[in-house]
């Protein structure tokens, strides 16, 4: 006589402080890019749910803001988004870079150890790391609190596979919320956004990636074979438009270009991207700017 496996199910909550490999982390657990990545914090700006299936599991992640001190209503959005991907949830994933795991990083892993469910904690970047460094790192957090700690590298995958085994075994027995093919609940309107704005954090000067954001106009499917996007990129100064143009518009076109591409392999289709710059001065303080650009409930 057989007894069936019992199907695992849950919700993971992925926390830490900016720029420490959370979403590249998720993007490791899903196995496809969900969730947008670049070098400079604070780059997810909404909660995001990246979805991870095997034979008799399903996790799924709540990739969420970097926890910091907010300095405008973008960044109080950001805090509470990150506050309310607390509650509900199954386990909890503490993610720490390893090069340097400082006062900020306590404090945040030693709220998180007050949560009443499993508690995982991650140090990321092991892969940039030397091991005269990274084991002093490891030896401060001992009896902090957690159910676990792994040190991993989103990057070349490194103990990924032994964390994620750690949190499917956490997980209760429960049902599958999303069908198997899933792997976000991101519509492809707010996907596409998001890799607009990632190619613009990755090309631009780092005085101007906090203010960009990006407002969707149209998606509309030409044929089978063409999609047509037109979008709006905001930026908060004029000296900030010339720069995201560039010389004869070449900057613009690069972050374009890269970003047809990426919307190509999410869509399956050539892509006609069509971009404008706007000015639009402090819209990270303005309720009507953050509701357009979908930072708002």
């Amino acid at each position: 006589m057989t007894t069936e496996k019992k199907f695992r199910s849950g919700f993971v909550a992925i926390m830490g402080r900016p720029n420490v490999g959370k979403s590249s982390l998720m993007n490791r657990f899903v196995g496809e890019k969900v969730a947008i990545i670049s070098n400079h914090p604070q780059t997810t700006r909404n909660k995001l749910l990246g979805v991870a299936t095997g034979e008799d599991w399903q996790i799924v992640f709540v990739d969420t803001p970097g926890l910091h001190k907010p300095r405008t209503k973008l960044g109080e959005y950001m805090m509470k988004t990150a506050e309310e991907a607390k509650e509900g949830v199954d386990a909890v994933l503490c993610v720490v870079d390893g090069q340097h795991i400082g006062a900020g990083d306590m404090a945040i892993m030693q709220d998180l150890a007050k949560m009443r469910c499993p508690k995982f904690l991650a140090v990321n970047k092991i892969d940039i790391v030397p091991e005269e460094k990274l084991f002093p790192q490891l030896n401060q957090l001992h009896g902090i609190g957690y159910d676990q700690i792994v040190s991993t590298s989103a990057r070349s995958g490194e103990n990924c596979d032994l964390l994620l085994k750690l949190l499917i075994e956490a997980m209760p027995e429960g049902p599958k919320y999303f069908p198997d093919d899933m792997i976000t609940d991101q519509p492809e309107r707010v996907m596409c956004a998001e890799i607009i704005r990632e190619k613009a954090l990755r090309n631009l000067r780092d005085e101007v990636p906090h203010g960009v954001g990006v407002e969707m106009l149209q998606i509309k499917k030409v044929s089978d074979t063409l999609t047509e996007i037109h979008a709006n990129v905001y930026c908060e100064r004029a000296s900030h438009k010339s720069i995201i143009i560039g010389r004869q518009g070449a900057m613009l076109q690069k972050i374009g270009s890269e970003a047809r591409a990426d919307i190509e392999r999410l869509l399956g289709t050539k892509v006609m991207l069509k971009l404008w710059v706007k000015v639009r001065e402090d819209w990270r303080n303005r309720a009507g700017d953050l509701r357009a650009l979908g930072y708002e409930d």
